[in-house]
């Protein structure tokens, strides 16, 4: 019988201040009522931020470029460390037992990256191998998994860890349109990491088995989600066109559909919908389009209200209060689902 790849602990990691939204309306001196309304009726209550010091007049201090980089360097490593300890802690490991490190961002640009950082930081073994996804958006999070879970099947009994790392705060621009406002009302920052080992001395693991992967990308749609330089700011800024929502939805069934196809699990075996937090009207689009009830993305809708969209990371924060929840029995089934730039959609099939 082949060793099973499972997923073996979680951890997360937020900033140490939070804001609500009326907090960060002030901070910012939004005053345009239809601008004010995007923040107003997001169903978020609170994002974890890294944000300057406030002025004298109580408002928000602009940041270069530089300082916002500085910000993604720093605040990344300093929560991606923490959620590396957490997700050590949970799966009984310690730091010498990592020999595989895959991080994830698209919220800046480092050489070398985080995972070099990391394993210098956190006194990671020199020859841990190493892997650096950086670009990709919100759906990263699966495609870094499934590379994972792919080296660790070749490295049986060997721990591997993802870590998520979003700093959503190094990529904002206040300019006063409704453009960044969108982007502005939405992300979070955060990170999350997950164990993976395949066999090893537990095979009896509590953990899901990740038993299959699924992509689906948009061509047609590639315009609608994109990281952008911003001539008139001087800085990076993220773009959210309005038909986000509409297109994942209406390709989120046949994604679905080719992952399970040949499996043996019909749509009504899946017990867990474990999705990204992209936001109130992708959630809803998603969930209308499979079928699914309010119960079933609960666990994404209590992330989205008290964190936010934190990018990359979100769907594991969804994952690790499903794990807390203390609800899932043996031979569950759960589907893990990711959205994200290209126009891209990232599933995985999991079996508790």
């Amino acid at each position: 019988m082949p060793a099973h790849t499972r997923i073996t602990g979680v951890g997360t990691a937020v900033p140490p201040v939070s804001y609500d939204q009326p907090e960060l309306l002030e901070m910012f001196g939004v005053t345009d009522p239809s601008i004010r309304s995007i923040f107003l009726n997001s169903t978020i209550e609170r994002r974890g931020l890294t944000l300057p010091p406030l002025l004298p007049d109580r408002s928000a201090a602009a940041e270069t470029q530089g300082e916002l980089l500085a910000k993604h360097t720093r605040e990344g490593v300093r929560l991606g460390r923490e959620a590396v300890l957490a997700c050590l802690r949970d799966s009984g490991q310690d730091v010498r037992d990592v020999r595989h490190l895959c991080c994830v961002t698209s919220t800046g640009f480092l050489t070398p990256g985080f995972s070099a950082l990391l394993l210098k930081d956190m006194g990671l073994s020199t020859t841990c191998s190493r892997l650096d996804v950086v670009g990709m958006g919100c759906h990263a999070g699966l495609n870094a998994l499934a590379s994972v879970a792919g080296w660790s099947r070749y490295h049986p009994g060997e721990l591997a860890l993802m870590v998520c790392i979003e700093v959503c705060s190094a990529a904002y621009v206040f300019d006063g349109t409704r453009r960044t406002a969108v982007v502005n009302s939405l992300f979070g920052d955060g990170a999350a990491a997950v164990a993976v080992t395949t066999g090893g001395p537990d095979p009896s693991s509590p953990g899901p088995e990740l038993m299959r992967f699924g992509s689906r990308t948009i061509p047609e749609a590639v315009e609608a989600m994109r990281y952008v330089w911003d001539e008139q700011q001087h800085k990076f800024s993220f773009v959210l066109d309005a038909r986000v929502p509409y297109v994942v939805g209406a390709h989120a069934e046949e994604a679905l559909e080719r992952l399970l196809a040949g499996t043996g699990v019909a749509r009504s075996g899946v017990s867990h919908w474990v999705v990204h937090a992209g936001g109130k009207k992708v959630v809803d689009s998603v969930r209308v389009n499979l079928g699914l009830s309010r119960h079933d993305v609960r666990h994404t809708t209590g992330v989205l209200r008290d964190h936010g969209n934190l990018s990359s990371g979100s769907f594991l924060f969804s994952y690790q209060r499903l794990v807390d929840e203390e609800t899932v029995t043996r031979g569950d089934i759960g589907v893990l689902m990711t959205m994200g730039p290209g126009s891209t959609i990232e599933m995985a099939l999991a079996r508790w």
